[in-house]
Protein backbone atom coordinates (compact mmCIF):
# COMPACT_ATOMS: atom_id res chain seq x y z
CA UNK A 1 0.00 0.00 0.00
CA UNK A 2 1.21 3.49 -0.79
CA UNK A 3 2.12 5.36 2.39
CA UNK A 4 2.28 9.06 1.64
CA UNK A 5 0.40 11.77 3.45
CA UNK A 6 1.82 15.10 2.27
CA UNK A 7 -1.04 17.54 1.70
CA UNK A 8 -1.64 18.92 -0.78
CA UNK A 9 -0.13 16.16 -2.92
CA UNK A 10 2.26 17.50 -5.56
CA UNK A 11 1.07 15.87 -8.79
CA UNK A 12 2.90 15.92 -12.12
CA UNK A 13 1.03 15.48 -15.41
CA UNK A 14 3.04 14.25 -18.40
CA UNK A 15 0.80 14.60 -21.43
CA UNK A 16 -0.20 16.55 -24.52
CA UNK A 17 -1.91 19.92 -24.73
CA UNK A 18 -5.43 20.97 -25.66
CA UNK A 19 -5.78 24.65 -26.58
CA UNK A 20 -9.51 24.61 -25.81
CA UNK A 21 -8.82 23.34 -22.31
CA UNK A 22 -10.90 20.19 -22.21
CA UNK A 23 -8.36 17.37 -22.41
CA UNK A 24 -4.69 16.55 -21.92
CA UNK A 25 -2.58 18.63 -19.55
CA UNK A 26 -5.22 21.35 -19.34
CA UNK A 27 -7.84 18.90 -18.08
CA UNK A 28 -5.31 17.19 -15.82
CA UNK A 29 -4.43 20.41 -14.02
CA UNK A 30 -8.10 21.22 -13.45
CA UNK A 31 -8.75 17.70 -12.18
CA UNK A 32 -5.74 17.84 -9.84
CA UNK A 33 -6.91 21.17 -8.44
CA UNK A 34 -10.47 19.89 -8.01
CA UNK A 35 -9.08 17.10 -5.80
CA UNK A 36 -6.99 19.37 -3.61
CA UNK A 37 -3.66 18.73 -5.31
CA UNK A 38 -0.89 21.01 -6.53
CA UNK A 39 -0.59 20.43 -10.26
CA UNK A 40 2.55 20.53 -12.39
CA UNK A 41 2.90 19.71 -16.08
CA UNK A 42 5.51 18.44 -18.54
CA UNK A 43 4.52 18.76 -22.20
CA UNK A 44 4.91 15.54 -24.20
CA UNK A 45 3.08 16.83 -27.28
CA UNK A 46 1.82 20.15 -28.63
CA UNK A 47 -1.59 19.41 -30.10
CA UNK A 48 -3.60 21.73 -32.34
CA UNK A 49 -7.11 20.59 -31.49
CA UNK A 50 -10.52 21.82 -30.45
CA UNK A 51 -13.84 20.23 -29.50
CA UNK A 52 -14.32 19.11 -33.10
CA UNK A 53 -11.07 17.19 -33.50
CA UNK A 54 -7.28 17.12 -33.79
CA UNK A 55 -5.66 19.15 -36.58
CA UNK A 56 -1.95 18.69 -36.00
CA UNK A 57 0.55 17.30 -33.48
CA UNK A 58 4.08 18.54 -32.82
CA UNK A 59 6.36 16.33 -30.72
CA UNK A 60 9.32 17.65 -28.72
CA UNK A 61 12.66 15.85 -28.97
CA UNK A 62 13.02 13.18 -26.29
CA UNK A 63 15.99 15.12 -24.90
CA UNK A 64 13.75 18.15 -24.26
CA UNK A 65 11.10 15.99 -22.61
CA UNK A 66 13.83 14.64 -20.32
CA UNK A 67 15.03 18.19 -19.61
CA UNK A 68 11.50 19.17 -18.53
CA UNK A 69 11.17 16.11 -16.30
CA UNK A 70 14.53 16.68 -14.66
CA UNK A 71 13.80 20.37 -14.11
CA UNK A 72 10.78 19.38 -12.03
CA UNK A 73 12.24 16.45 -10.11
CA UNK A 74 15.55 18.20 -9.37
CA UNK A 75 13.60 20.82 -7.45
CA UNK A 76 10.22 19.45 -6.32
CA UNK A 77 9.28 16.35 -4.35
CA UNK A 78 6.68 14.56 -6.48
CA UNK A 79 3.90 12.69 -4.69
CA UNK A 80 2.12 11.31 -7.76
CA UNK A 81 2.47 11.21 -11.54
CA UNK A 82 -0.20 10.95 -14.21
CA UNK A 83 1.07 9.94 -17.67
CA UNK A 84 -1.04 10.59 -20.73
CA UNK A 85 -0.18 10.95 -24.41
CA UNK A 86 3.30 9.66 -25.34
CA UNK A 87 3.20 9.54 -29.10
CA UNK A 88 6.43 7.78 -30.08
CA UNK A 89 8.92 5.22 -28.82
CA UNK A 90 11.64 7.70 -27.84
CA UNK A 91 9.25 9.68 -25.65
CA UNK A 92 7.95 6.54 -23.93
CA UNK A 93 11.50 5.37 -23.22
CA UNK A 94 12.53 8.80 -21.94
CA UNK A 95 9.70 8.72 -19.40
CA UNK A 96 10.57 5.14 -18.42
CA UNK A 97 14.21 6.08 -17.76
CA UNK A 98 13.17 9.07 -15.67
CA UNK A 99 10.74 6.96 -13.63
CA UNK A 100 13.53 4.48 -12.94
CA UNK A 101 15.72 7.27 -11.60
CA UNK A 102 13.11 9.20 -9.59
CA UNK A 103 10.72 6.41 -8.47
CA UNK A 104 7.61 8.51 -7.76
CA UNK A 105 5.44 6.84 -5.10
CA UNK A 106 2.23 6.84 -7.20
CA UNK A 107 2.16 6.50 -10.99
CA UNK A 108 -1.03 6.36 -13.06
CA UNK A 109 -0.76 5.64 -16.78
CA UNK A 110 -3.56 6.48 -19.18
CA UNK A 111 -2.38 4.39 -22.16
CA UNK A 112 -3.33 6.55 -25.13
CA UNK A 113 -3.38 3.91 -27.87
CA UNK A 114 -6.73 4.08 -29.64
CA UNK A 115 -8.95 7.09 -30.34
CA UNK A 116 -12.66 6.96 -29.65
CA UNK A 117 -13.08 6.71 -33.44
CA UNK A 118 -11.15 3.44 -33.35
CA UNK A 119 -8.04 4.86 -35.05
CA UNK A 120 -4.68 3.67 -33.75
CA UNK A 121 -2.61 6.54 -32.35
CA UNK A 122 0.73 4.75 -31.93
CA UNK A 123 3.12 2.77 -34.10
CA UNK A 124 3.67 -0.90 -33.27
CA UNK A 125 7.09 -0.08 -31.78
CA UNK A 126 5.62 2.63 -29.58
CA UNK A 127 2.87 0.27 -28.43
CA UNK A 128 5.49 -2.28 -27.39
CA UNK A 129 7.43 0.38 -25.49
CA UNK A 130 4.23 1.53 -23.78
CA UNK A 131 3.47 -2.04 -22.72
CA UNK A 132 6.96 -2.22 -21.21
CA UNK A 133 6.25 1.00 -19.30
CA UNK A 134 3.23 -0.64 -17.65
CA UNK A 135 5.62 -2.68 -15.50
CA UNK A 136 6.82 0.54 -13.84
CA UNK A 137 3.42 2.03 -12.92
CA UNK A 138 0.81 1.38 -10.24
CA UNK A 139 -2.47 1.82 -12.14
CA UNK A 140 -3.47 1.93 -15.81
CA UNK A 141 -6.73 3.45 -17.05
CA UNK A 142 -7.42 2.16 -20.59
CA UNK A 143 -10.69 2.71 -22.43
CA UNK A 144 -12.53 -0.24 -23.97
CA UNK A 145 -10.55 -0.44 -27.27
CA UNK A 146 -7.24 0.20 -25.48
CA UNK A 147 -7.89 -2.59 -23.00
CA UNK A 148 -8.61 -4.88 -25.95
CA UNK A 149 -5.22 -4.00 -27.51
CA UNK A 150 -3.45 -4.76 -24.23
CA UNK A 151 -5.34 -8.05 -23.90
CA UNK A 152 -4.74 -9.01 -27.54
CA UNK A 153 -8.48 -9.34 -28.12
CA UNK A 154 -11.41 -7.72 -29.85
CA UNK A 155 -13.09 -4.85 -27.98
CA UNK A 156 -15.51 -6.17 -25.38
CA UNK A 157 -19.22 -5.66 -25.94
CA UNK A 158 -20.37 -6.55 -22.41
CA UNK A 159 -19.31 -5.63 -18.89
CA UNK A 160 -18.53 -9.25 -18.03
CA UNK A 161 -16.22 -9.58 -21.04
CA UNK A 162 -14.57 -6.24 -20.26
CA UNK A 163 -13.96 -7.27 -16.67
CA UNK A 164 -12.37 -10.53 -17.86
CA UNK A 165 -10.02 -8.56 -20.11
CA UNK A 166 -9.16 -6.29 -17.21
CA UNK A 167 -8.20 -9.24 -15.04
CA UNK A 168 -6.15 -10.78 -17.86
CA UNK A 169 -4.12 -7.60 -18.33
CA UNK A 170 -3.79 -6.99 -14.58
CA UNK A 171 -2.46 -10.48 -13.91
CA UNK A 172 -0.18 -10.53 -16.97
CA UNK A 173 1.48 -7.21 -16.11
CA UNK A 174 0.97 -7.38 -12.32
CA UNK A 175 -0.59 -3.94 -12.31
CA UNK A 176 -3.88 -2.50 -11.08
CA UNK A 177 -6.31 -1.79 -13.94
CA UNK A 178 -9.18 0.68 -13.86
CA UNK A 179 -11.79 -1.08 -15.99
CA UNK A 180 -14.02 1.62 -17.49
CA UNK A 181 -17.35 0.79 -19.07
CA UNK A 182 -18.13 4.18 -20.55
CA UNK A 183 -17.76 2.98 -24.15
CA UNK A 184 -20.17 0.07 -23.66
CA UNK A 185 -23.86 0.32 -24.54
CA UNK A 186 -26.54 0.52 -21.90
CA UNK A 187 -28.18 2.93 -19.49
CA UNK A 188 -25.75 2.18 -16.66
CA UNK A 189 -22.00 2.84 -16.63
CA UNK A 190 -19.83 0.46 -14.60
CA UNK A 191 -16.28 1.08 -13.37
CA UNK A 192 -14.00 -1.10 -11.27
CA UNK A 193 -10.36 -1.38 -10.21
CA UNK A 194 -9.01 -4.91 -10.54
CA UNK A 195 -5.77 -5.42 -8.66
CA UNK A 196 -3.88 -8.72 -8.34
CA UNK A 197 -2.25 -7.41 -5.16
CA UNK A 198 -5.53 -6.52 -3.43
CA UNK A 199 -6.57 -8.57 -0.43
CA UNK A 200 -10.31 -8.11 -1.00
CA UNK A 201 -12.70 -8.63 -3.87
CA UNK A 202 -13.04 -5.74 -6.33
CA UNK A 203 -15.90 -3.29 -5.97
CA UNK A 204 -17.97 -2.27 -8.99
CA UNK A 205 -19.33 1.28 -9.03
CA UNK A 206 -22.30 2.12 -11.19
CA UNK A 207 -23.97 5.33 -12.32
CA UNK A 208 -26.67 6.23 -14.83
CA UNK A 209 -25.41 7.07 -18.30
CA UNK A 210 -25.68 10.78 -19.00
CA UNK A 211 -26.79 11.64 -22.53
CA UNK A 212 -24.61 14.61 -23.40
CA UNK A 213 -22.07 15.97 -25.90
CA UNK A 214 -19.85 17.10 -23.03
CA UNK A 215 -17.51 14.13 -22.64
CA UNK A 216 -14.29 15.56 -24.08
CA UNK A 217 -11.37 14.75 -21.77
CA UNK A 218 -13.18 12.38 -19.42
CA UNK A 219 -10.40 9.78 -19.59
CA UNK A 220 -7.68 12.36 -18.93
CA UNK A 221 -9.65 13.88 -16.07
CA UNK A 222 -10.43 10.58 -14.37
CA UNK A 223 -6.84 9.31 -14.50
CA UNK A 224 -5.56 12.61 -13.07
CA UNK A 225 -8.17 12.41 -10.32
CA UNK A 226 -7.03 8.89 -9.41
CA UNK A 227 -3.39 10.00 -9.26
CA UNK A 228 -4.29 12.92 -7.00
CA UNK A 229 -6.62 11.01 -4.69
CA UNK A 230 -4.46 7.92 -4.17
CA UNK A 231 -1.94 9.63 -1.83
CA UNK A 232 -4.90 10.96 0.16
CA UNK A 233 -6.90 7.73 0.43
CA UNK A 234 -6.29 4.21 1.77
CA UNK A 235 -6.52 2.46 -1.60
CA UNK A 236 -7.64 2.53 -5.22
CA UNK A 237 -11.23 1.59 -4.36
CA UNK A 238 -11.64 4.62 -2.12
CA UNK A 239 -10.00 6.82 -4.75
CA UNK A 240 -12.33 5.52 -7.47
CA UNK A 241 -15.44 5.96 -5.34
CA UNK A 242 -14.68 9.66 -4.93
CA UNK A 243 -13.38 10.18 -8.47
CA UNK A 244 -16.42 8.58 -10.11
CA UNK A 245 -18.86 10.66 -8.08
CA UNK A 246 -16.91 13.80 -9.01
CA UNK A 247 -16.70 12.90 -12.70
CA UNK A 248 -20.43 12.17 -12.86
CA UNK A 249 -21.15 15.62 -11.43
CA UNK A 250 -18.61 17.16 -13.81
CA UNK A 251 -20.22 15.56 -16.85
CA UNK A 252 -23.65 16.73 -15.73
CA UNK A 253 -22.26 20.24 -15.30
CA UNK A 254 -20.55 20.39 -18.68
CA UNK A 255 -23.60 21.74 -20.47
CA UNK A 256 -23.38 25.02 -18.58
CA UNK A 257 -19.90 25.81 -19.93
CA UNK A 258 -20.99 26.16 -23.58
CA UNK A 259 -17.46 25.58 -24.89
CA UNK A 260 -17.13 24.68 -28.57
CA UNK A 261 -19.36 23.27 -31.28
CA UNK A 262 -18.30 19.63 -30.97
CA UNK A 263 -17.80 17.36 -27.96
CA UNK A 264 -17.53 19.90 -25.17
CA UNK A 265 -15.52 19.53 -21.96
CA UNK A 266 -16.77 18.45 -18.58
CA UNK A 267 -17.06 21.04 -15.83
CA UNK A 268 -14.24 20.07 -13.47
CA UNK A 269 -15.44 22.54 -10.85
CA UNK A 270 -19.18 21.87 -11.00
CA UNK A 271 -19.32 20.82 -7.35
CA UNK A 272 -17.19 23.78 -6.26
CA UNK A 273 -19.20 26.35 -8.21
CA UNK A 274 -22.55 24.84 -7.23
CA UNK A 275 -22.42 23.01 -3.86
CA UNK A 276 -26.00 21.84 -4.45
CA UNK A 277 -24.79 19.48 -7.20
CA UNK A 278 -25.45 15.94 -5.98
CA UNK A 279 -22.78 13.25 -6.03
CA UNK A 280 -24.92 10.45 -4.59
CA UNK A 281 -26.48 8.93 -7.73
CA UNK A 282 -24.21 5.92 -8.06
CA UNK A 283 -23.94 2.61 -6.27
CA UNK A 284 -21.33 0.00 -5.45
CA UNK A 285 -21.27 -3.75 -5.21
CA UNK A 286 -18.64 -6.45 -4.74
CA UNK A 287 -18.03 -8.96 -7.53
Amino acid sequence: MTQHVHLPPRVLSIAGTDPTGGAGIHADLKSIAAHRGYGMAVVAALVAQNTCGVRSVHLPPASFLTAQLEAVSDDVVIDAVKIGMLADTDLVRAVAVWIGEVAPPVIVLDPVIVATSGDRLLSADAEDALKDLIAAVDLITPNVPELAVLAGAQPADSWAELLDQGWEVAEHHQVAVLVKGGHLKGDTVFDCVVDPAAASEPVVFESPRIVTQNTHGTGCSLSAAMATLRPQRSGWVEALEEAKAWLTASIRGGESLRVGRGHGPVNHFAQLWDPAVSSSWFGRERV
